[in-house]
């Protein structure tokens, strides 16, 4: 008798799909074997370490892979740019190209690229490889660039420990300045890191990092997969920068796109070779319909070996601790997931299903842990597809977290759709917790695309207008109260409840107060709404500042007490009342999401032990009204089997209660 997968056995409604899991896994273990030979993954995928240029045996090597190309040549400054059979490559086999070149002719900060001549046609070309690629300021081209100083960056820390728990601070260089314009690696480096560390984040995920042709794509429109961007800094500043952040014992994963290319084609990899199909899809299925780029056919070894190799080389070459993976819904189904609610198991096994796509995130995974086995692997997935977060070698797809995108909807959805005096308690306890169960997951009220211009963030949602003049202590505003209490307490509840980690984008920790619109044609190529005001947040006398104090206090309930390995035990759930209370390890959660009524002596079932305050969102210095003792000591009645606190419960107020320990 066949023993049931382990999806199987944690999940019975998978039985009927039992043997596609089955065929899934071991489409992806004849895949690596395939590729491998029974090597480790590790050492077959080196293909950025091949292709590229490189310095080998004290002469200058430049391969490609350009099965369609009819002639290649290497063009540049070296050749004022013009086309010369002097630079011509040469085939190698495999549609593999190569041209050897002497030891003194590249130098440091040369520009080059390639000239390609295909059937029907010929074009500029940037390689596949290429690790440094710049923009003319004047022109606005870009070209590779021979990165090779002299001086080449040390790293002097080694990556910390793997967090428990990832409190991850999503950040976007370019716009981390409160200075129009675009921000550095070395300003992150120096004046963002630090405020970072200040807050009690453990991981920093970095967006855009890889080189993208229009910069209001927010770095998702990638054309260069190994070019850390330019318009931030060189790739050795970038080391730095996460080198620093080592050294403050924080993680940094990087934003991978893994899902689509842009469909550029100078700058990018669309028709590199003057086909659609060397990494790509061809027809429609090679066109994404919303994104308008172009759609990898993972089911090319030459596809799987470059993403693979990608991965590498960020892990080794910056020691990145790991990665979140964009877009992996759009990945996995053929029509992207596009418009799709996914209610039926029916789904998750259909024809829409990229088998291809699902082995080469089983592989990306099983690279990942063999390379670094403390990296972090987070899926952006918003189908639920089983056995996305459930380790390779028990039959899943290997990630170690996916992301909880439902729950920064249902707070839009809330929000947006119900009055305060009907929104469910019991609804808000059931969305934090709903996943599946062989999952962990990131939990979030709020990433950037809830940031994005069009979109409204949370504080907006909640102040709209009044943020703009209100926000000081000293204005009374009826509207900047609700917002500023219901913005503590719902980042306190989807903190508190998640399951595996929590992440922020950066500034929305503080209410941060505009959209994020990149400068384009439409808002006359202005960086007004791309920066962060971190002015707002250090002044003492706004609002904003408070709700950036209530963040620290908040992820501080971390430090010393690991109550997030624990499972939450719901207490008391009054839904007329809008009152609900939790345990987690030794903490009590309680919230009263009451717009108008205040409580007094309210019951909430606990330990037989003594309990005190360590948490009140409604404390003055978190702009609160001081509505309650956080000094007062919370002595037990028993009533029957069970023991009770009496507590006093002003309307919007969360508190939170530990053992108390003199």
């Amino acid at each position: 008798m066949i023993e049931e997968p382990d999806l199987v056995k944690i999940d019975p409604l998978l039985k009927p799909f039992r043997q596609i899991l089955s065929r899934r896994h071991q489409s992806a273990v004849l895949r690596m074997l395939d590729l491998t030979d029974g090597r480790p993954l590790k050492d077959v995928v080196n293909h950025h370490l091949y292709y590229g240029l490189h310095f080998e045996d004290n002469e200058w090597v430049f391969r490609e892979k350009a099965p369609a190309a009819r002639q290649l040549f290497l063009i540049g400054d070296f050749s004022y740019w013009q086309v010369s059979q002097q630079y011509e490559l040469h085939p190698i086999g495999n549609g593999d190209w190569e041209i050897r070149l002497p030891y003194n002719f590249l130098k440091h900060g040369m520009l080059y690229k390639l000239w390609m001549v295909w059937q029907g046609g010929a074009g500029e070309r940037i390689p596949s490889c290429a690790t440094r690629v710049v923009q003319n300021d004047e022109t606005k081209i870009f070209s590779a660039q021979v990165w090779c100083p002299e001086n080449a960056y040390t790293f002097n820390y080694s990556s910390p420990s793997k967090p428990s728990h990832p409190l991850i601070y999503e950040a976007h260089i370019g716009m981390s300045s409160e200075k129009e314009g675009v921000a550095t690696y070395n300003s992150f480096r120096e004046e963002v890191l630090p405020r970072i560390k200040a807050l009690g984040y453990n991981t920093i995920q970095l967006m855009a990092v890889q080189e993208h042709p229009y910069y209001g794509s927010f770095g998702y429109q990638v054309a260069n997969l190994f070019a850390p961007s330019s318009r931030f800094g060189t790739p050795d500043e970038l080391k730095a920068l996460i080198d620093e952040a080592h050294h403050h014992q924080m993680n940094v994963i990087l934003d991978v796109v893994h899902s689509h290319a842009v469909s550029n084609e100078i700058e990018g990899l669309s028709r590199f070779d003057g086909s659609e199909t060397l990494y790509f899809h061809g027809g429609e299925r090679g066109k994404h319909p919303v994104w308008d780029s172009r759609c990898y056919n993972y089911g090319k070894s030459e596809t799987i070996l470059l993403l693979l190799s990608n991965l590498k080389y960020w892990l080794e070459e910056f020691h990145f601790d790991g990665f979140r993976f964009d877009g992996v819904t759009s990945a996995c189904y053929f029509n992207h997931g596009i418009g799709v609610d996914f209610v039926d198991y029916k789904q998750y096994f259909d024809d829409n299903v990229d088998e291809d796509a699902i082995v080469y995130f089983t592989l990306a995974n099983k690279l990942i842990k063999e390379i670094n086995a403390n990296a972090l692997s987070i899926a952006e997935d918003v189908s639920g597809m089983p056995g996305m977060a459930f380790p390779v070698e028990r039959g899943g797809i290997g990630f170690d977290y996916r992301m909880s995108m439902g729950i920064a909807d249902f707070w839009v959805k809330l929000i947006k759709e119900k009055s305060d005096e009907y929104w469910s308690v019991g609804e808000m306890f059931f969305r934090m917790t709903d996943h599946r169960a062989e999952e962990k997951n990131i939990s979030y009220v709020e990433s950037h695309d809830q940031a994005m211009v069009g979109d409204k963030t949370l504080i907006f949602r909640l102040i709209d207008r009044y943020m703009y003049d209100s926000m000081s202590v000293f204005t009374p505003c009826l509207q900047v109260d609700r917002g500023v209490a219901l913005h503590k307490m719902i980042r306190l509840i989807t903190f508190s409840l998640c399951d595996g980690g929590y992440l922020n984008f950066m500034g929305n920790e503080f209410g941060h107060p505009e959209w994020i619109d990149f400068p384009r044609e439409g808002n006359g190529w202005s960086y007004h709404y791309a920066r962060r005001q971190w002015s707002l947040c250090d002044n003492e006398t706004l609002k904003y500042h408070a709700l950036k104090q209530f963040d620290i206090a908040m992820l501080s309930l971390t430090q010393n007490d690991d109550f997030l390995s624990s499972l939450p035990h719901r207490s008391c759930c009054n839904e007329a009342d809008q009152v609900l209370a939790y345990q987690r390890g030794e903490f009590i959660f309680v919230y009263n999401f009451s717009p108008d009524k205040s409580y007094t002596d309210y019951e909430i079932p606990c330990e037989l032990v003594d309990y005190e305050i360590v948490l009140n969102t409604d404390a003055p210095k978190f702009a609160g009204f001081d509505n309650v003792d956080d000094n007062q000591r919370y002595i037990p009645i028993r009533r029957g089997e069970t023991n009770y606190i009496r507590l006093y419960l002003p309307a919007r107020t969360a508190l939170v209660l530990k053992e108390f320990r003199p």
